[in-house]
């Protein structure tokens, strides 16, 4: 059988991902100080780059230079992206040029270091880290007169407790890797419950409580009995079957549950977790003369230029093929150099024009508080500022934006409009939250809101929605059912 060969023409177009490009998106998505970490590795890895002396005057005519510096690099830039993409070549570009836009005339830019400091958040808050919950029982742990198997055994119980504070092993399963009996089994665990905070290591609320109401000065068989055989009952304030089954009266029912109240339910919570997040915001808006005010944190943002040493290379000609090798290697860095600089730039610069426009559209929100945010979509703002909604989204990505109401994270101000359907008004839906949960803070316990009851009285003030809708911000906030809030007797 007969193979036909053919031989076609065809012309596509692709967009190719280079590493430059790659880096460039990467940067988007970085938090300010995953950043000014990249910067500083760049750095270390490329010989061309150096920090600029950031301590000398700025004179008035400062911002005009340091414009044309950056635009000149700028252009420069963009002559390389052409030479890579075949439209010119590494050997047309004018190195000259580009020493001289990067001189050391060159002003640097504004610091953050002149901000009024009652505007700027607290730096404990920003980066303090608090030792783990198994540090912190460990530390505790070692003050007990162990044997070294009763150690192996609590060591273990420790490293399987969550963040909660509940055990995530069974503890049958730990007891039966050592040679230990039950009854010293029993022994260490209950002494890793009584370690502060207390609680920890047990493996069910019942448990956890209990292992809190041992600790009480003066312990209550009442208060016991009610957490091992009636905490569901007390959950749903039904009363009146404990008040039958337990021969205690309502009144002292609801003492106890006030003394469970004061227990915590995830003791684990009270020691600071492994999951600590660094948060420096990347945009302060301060309100000047009635109008706010979006400053960019360049704070610990190196300016970067190019080593006068490797400058003085460039310069140099000739020198046989050991030399061109090496300007050919400080050229390869400079392009990377650039592409760094220039994508910096363009990161510092999007996230600038995201968060004044989201500052223009949210002008209620800063001047009134959160209860007036508006609807707003990435779109909004990928049209107002003329990008692609992606690029919105990744810029804002974990950056943060501290204002005179607090510190919020850029993507907390996009939310969708509910409420708004048949003549109704378009609310975010955090606004929506807060509506539920003040009405349901101002019910009365004897007889709480329903769920449709609550969609009726959002809809006397004009936001129209569904039962359905509500039960799913409540679901959200954390709040139980009508049934379950409902106190009886």
């Amino acid at each position: 059988m007969a193979v036909k060969l053919s031989q076609s023409l065809k012309q596509s177009q692709q967009l190719t991902m280079t590493p430059q490009l790659q880096q460039a998106i990467k940067l988007l998505t970085l938090t300010h100080l995953e950043m000014t970490n990249v910067i500083a590795e760049e750095m270390v890895e490329n010989p061309v780059l150096e920090e600029a002396e950031i301590d000398r005057p700025v004179e008035d005519d400062s911002s005009r230079e340091g414009s044309e510096s950056s635009s000149s690099q700028t252009d420069i830039v963009e002559r390389i992206v052409d030479g890579e993409s075949g439209k010119n070549t590494k050997d047309d570009f004018d190195w000259n040029s580009y020493i001289e836009s990067t001189s050391d005339s060159t002003p640097p830019p504004k610091s953050m270091a002149t901000r009024d400091l009652d505007e700027m958040p607290n730096y404990e808050n920003i980066i303090s880290k608090g030792r783990t919950l198994a540090e912190h029982l460990e530390w505790q742990l070692r003050m007990e007169e162990l044997s070294e198997s009763e150690w192996g055994l609590a060591n273990s119980i420790i490293h399987n407790i969550n963040n909660d504070g509940y055990l995530e092993q069974p503890f049958d399963e730990l007891l039966a890797e050592t040679d230990l009996s039950r009854e010293e089994g029993s022994r260490i665990i209950k002494i890793v419950q009584r370690l502060d905070p207390v609680g920890c290591g047990t493996q069910n609320l019942a448990e956890c409580l209990l292992a809190q109401a041992s600790i009480l000065a003066q312990r209550s068989p009442s208060l016991e009995l009610i957490i091992r055989e009636h905490l569901p009952n007390l959950q749903n304030s039904n009363y009146q079957l404990i008040e039958k089954e337990t021969g205690l009266s309502i009144e002292r029912i609801k003492g106890i549950e006030s003394m469970i109240r004061e227990f915590h339910p995830r003791p684990g919570r009270l020691v600071a977790s492994d999951d600590i997040f660094y948060v420096v915001p990347d945009i302060y808006v301060v309100e000047a003369g009635g109008e706010f005010v979006v400053t960019l944190n360049d704070e610990g943002v190196p300016r970067l230029k190019v080593s006068n040493l490797y400058r003085s290379m460039l310069e140099k000609k000739g020198g046989g093929g050991a030399q061109e090798e090496a300007r050919d290697f400080v050229q390869e860095k400079l392009r990377n150099a650039l592409w760094l600089i220039k994508s910096i730039q363009n990161r510092q610069q999007t996230i600038m024009k995201v968060s004044k426009a989201i500052v223009a559209q949210q002008q209620e929100f800063f001047h009134k508080g959160v209860e007036f945010l508006k609807p707003m979509v990435l779109k909004n703002i990928a049209e107002e500022i003329g990008m692609h909604e992606s690029t919105v989204s990744r810029v804002t990505t974990n950056k943060y934006m501290h204002t005179p109401i607090g510190l919020f994270e850029l993507k907390y101000f996009f939310n969708s409009g509910v409420g708004g359907k048949g003549g109704g008004v378009d609310i975010s839906c955090e606004v929506l939250k807060l509506k539920i949960k003040a009405l349901v803070e101002n019910e009365s316990v004897a007889k709480p809101l329903s769920d449709q009851k609550l969609a009726e009285l959002l809809s006397r003030d004009g936001v129209k929605i569904a039962r359905r809708t509500v039960a799913k911000y409540r679901e959200m906030l954390g709040i139980l059912s009508s049934s379950k809030r409902k106190v009886r007797g």
